[in-house]
């Protein structure tokens, strides 16, 4: 998934900003549909109740609506991609072809202090798709942002969305400044699992052998699938039969989230080396069989 500020995330290229209300067809928006999924059903109405229903058994995920918090699924401070409002008309254009993102926090100083929101679409509406000198104007084509706080449960966070019509908001904390940053994508996400778009490229294979004996593999990917393609016994010598991911075997071998280039030793006589990590979760690792020459970074202690 391509972390829209995100990862998935912020600035990605969600779907526009449209009315999430009921078309001119009568029928109601996914927003709405999955609002009324959540909801205690209503005797007095079976088509809802049905409907509610029939959505939470289709996408057991809406509990995680109720369950999680903004803070669970929010992208760090550090890894959103925003723009000063003085930005050159270069640099701009540099930071939308590197991101790939069509949504950017606007700040002034600091990102503690954000303006507001940029959308590509705005900004090509106005400029054109090679935006002219230096004065972007981008004061009058910025879009308000929405701010909420790390203890919000993504059903209401899902439902401000929708009043608000906008698909991405800022954590702030308990000073007032930004701690994270959250899409309509990563809500979705905890219902009907990754969604990956067209930058997502290295995501498509779960488990890729680099040569004998060493694999990179998603940390997302199911032990037993891993066990499946590799051969290896990953689970024998781990007593927990709650792990069902690489992700999660590394957190139970590890007892915290590892960093970036972390090397841990599996009791089955391998290597699992952390190729991509943020302070929140692992995505990608490196299996490697004892003795099997390579570089390994500096190794954790269990």
């Amino acid at each position: 998934m391509n972390v829209s500020n995100s990862g998935s995330n912020a600035a990605r290229g969600a779907p526009n900003e449209s009315d999430p209300s009921p078309d001119g067809n009568g029928q109601r928006g996914l927003f709405s549909r999955l609002i009324d999924a959540l909801a205690v059903p209503d005797p007095a109405n079976d088509a809802n109740g049905g409907l509610a229903a029939s959505l939470r058994q289709v996408l057991p995920g809406l509990a995680n609506l109720r369950r999680l918090k903004v803070e669970d699924v929010a992208v760090p401070k550090a890894e959103i991609v925003a723009i000063p409002q003085d930005i050159t008309r270069d640099e701009l254009l540099g930071v939308l072809r590197e991101s790939g993102f069509s949504r950017l926090p606007v700040y002034a100083e600091t990102l503690d202090k954000p303006v507001g929101l940029l959308l590509l679409k705005d900004l090509v509406l106005r400029h054109g798709f090679e935006p002219k000198g230096e004065d972007l104007a981008l004061a009058e084509i910025l879009r308000p942002l929405l701010f909420v706080p790390p203890s919000m449960p993504l059903v209401v966070l899902l439902q401000k969305m929708q009043t608000e019509r906008t698909h991405m908001a800022l954590m702030i904390d308990e000073y007032g400044g930004v701690d994270g940053l959250v899409t309509i994508e990563d809500i979705l996400e905890q219902v009907v699992g990754e969604i990956d778009d067209e930058h997502d490229t290295e995501d498509e294979e779960l488990c890729h052998l680099e040569k004998p004996g060493v694999w990179t593999v998603q940390a997302r990917a199911q032990l037993q699938d891993v066990e499946a393609e590799t051969g290896l016994n990953l689970t024998g010598a781990v007593d927990d039969e709650d792990v069902d991911t690489l992700g999660g075997l590394v957190f139970v071998l590890l007892g915290r989230v590892p960093v970036r280039g972390e090397v841990i030793p599996h009791p089955a006589g391998l290597d699992i080396e952390v190729l991509d990590a943020d302070p929140r979760r692992v995505n990608r690792l490196r299996l490697r069989r004892s003795g099997i020459a390579g570089p390994l970074a500096s190794r954790a202690a269990l």
